[in-house]
């Protein structure tokens, strides 16, 4: 069993943190859309290191230097923790002898911090992190890299992550892949694959 991290078993969102630093709904979003995008924080996932690539946007948008800094000096600030039920259904599988592994988009720098933060990220049988490997999903090398240094089948791998994306490249490789949407729903979905014994018959 494969999960990703943000957004399966961690509620991460730039939006837990500046809400904090914008007084204005729309503004903020306005400010995630066009200045601190995803698609700019997609190099901090491939490795760029994150007060480089701050400093680098603060220099382009003086104005709003602070708010980019934040970025990277507040990060652990977009996590508004874990996400229960998907914990206790790691947990759960866990202890039915299910091996266990992460596949993340997450920065070098804070996936340290979150392993010490959250202790059940230390519950895999093994992790791949975007940011040590130079290589994000849903580029199918970054599949084929957990495949590979785990000796994992992707015929006997599954994935459960909440990007469309992730879930059909995994698909791609032969994997069966589950796209998150809540716990609940991810519990009644591995119980009909008989992965989890349903609650009533425990």
């Amino acid at each position: 069993m494969v999960f990703d991290i943000g957004g399966v078993l961690l509620d991460w969102d730039p939006r837990h943190l500046y809400r904090k630093l914008f007084d204005d709904e729309e503004a903020m979003d306005c400010f995630l859309e066009e200045v601190c995008t995803l698609e700019w924080h997609e190099r901090h996932d491939r490795g760029c290191p994150l007060t480089e690539s701050c400093e680098k946007l603060a220099v382009a948008h003086p104005e709003q230097a602070d708010l980019i800094r934040a970025w990277g000096s507040r990060s652990e600030e977009m996590v508004a923790g874990p996400i229960d039920g998907s914990v206790q259904i790691l947990r759960e599988l866990r202890q039915a002898g299910v091996a266990c592994y992460a596949l993340s988009n997450m920065e070098r720098e804070t996936y340290p911090q979150r392993v010490a933060r959250y202790p059940f990220l230390s519950w895999f049988d093994g992790a791949v992190v975007s940011g040590f490997e130079g290589v994000v999903k849903p580029d199918r090398k970054i599949f084929e890299l957990l495949l590979s240094r785990f000796g994992l089948r992707p015929s006997s791998t599954l994935l459960i992550d909440d990007s469309a994306a992730n879930v059909e490249a995994a698909r791609g490789l032969g994997m069966t892949a589950l796209r998150f949407r809540s716990p609940s729903a991810l519990r009644a979905e591995l119980e009909r694959l008989q992965l989890l014994v349903p609650t009533e018959s425990r």
